[in-house]
């Protein structure tokens, strides 16, 4: 893992190949500013290479899952100059802001986000690039940008397609209005609503990560596919991702351990 020690983002990688990605900017409420964005781009492409992963549980310490953009590092005043226009494409089909949250999406390996404290703007953006949202009921979350006089930017318009009616994302985006976890839940945005998120998110990435780690890489990449693909394309793609597992060292494993009512030892990927 090629992940540089420093104050904004940590990886803690267990021995049940969960790692624990935590934002580190504990006295900001991990706003981001532009050392933020690096060290979280650093971060994904760590996950991406990394040996023996096999689920991603990410949140943020201190106060807060992730307060948005910090205001005082990207106000008007900031020499654009030299940065690349946000429509060239950087990071295969994404800009660097917009990989900051879809890199989460694009890892091979599921990631699941605890979510407390305040999660605004980029933060929840950030938050929905992962695969599955546990959120504490007294959040405080915001689609903020329109405050600002901008749109959502960071892959949101994407990430939040078949996950909140249309109806209600647009109500969320125009007015920028707070809405609690609770409500997260109820509209879509939040898969579980847990008094101690990250103690729910780090039991989902245990039971994660205790399957057959091919079986399970091969599942997210046809869900990644679900919503853009069409029913013909899928059915293809589901055959040709079960080929090659059925009979495989990892698959006979997992029916010998259900058989034999213990735990699976997999090879990795």
């Amino acid at each position: 893992m090629q992940m540089r020690e420093n104050d904004r983002v940590r990886i803690e990688l267990g021995e049940d190949g969960v790692a624990q990605v935590r934002l580190t900017r504990a006295e900001k409420m991990n706003a981001l500013d532009g050392e933020m964005f690096d060290r979280l781009i650093e971060a994904g492409q760590a996950l991406h290479d990394m040996k023996g992963l096999r689920a991603v549980v990410l949140s943020g310490e201190g106060r807060a899952f992730c307060a948005g953009l910090d205001l005082a590092s990207f106000g008007g005043g900031r020499d654009r100059s030299q940065e690349p226009p946000l429509t060239e494409r950087t990071y295969g089909n994404a800009n660097r802001a917009q990989q900051v949250a879809m890199q989460w999406r694009k890892l091979p390996v599921p990631v699941v986000a605890a979510v407390h404290g305040v999660c605004f703007g980029g933060g929840l953006q950030i938050a929905s690039g992962a695969d599955i949202r546990v959120v504490a009921p007294d959040t405080r979350m915001a689609v903020m940008e329109m405050k600002w006089g901008l749109v959502p930017d960071m892959g949101g318009i994407a990430l939040w397609r078949g996950l909140v009616r249309d109806d209600v994302l647009r109500e969320l985006t125009y007015t920028n209005r707070e809405f609690s976890g609770e409500e997260a839940h109820a509209i879509g945005l939040a898969t579980y609503v847990e008094a101690d998120p990250h103690a729910r998110a780090t039991e989902i990435a245990a039971t994660i990560a205790d399957r057959n780690p091919h079986a399970m890489r091969g599942a997210k990449r046809l869900i990644n596919a679900m919503a853009d693909k069409s029913t013909d394309d899928l059915l293809m793609d589901e055959s040709l991702e079960q080929h090659p597992l059925l009979g495989s060292k990892n698959q006979m494993e997992a029916v010998m351990a259900g058989m034999q009512k213990r735990k699976a030892a997999y090879e990795d990927v």
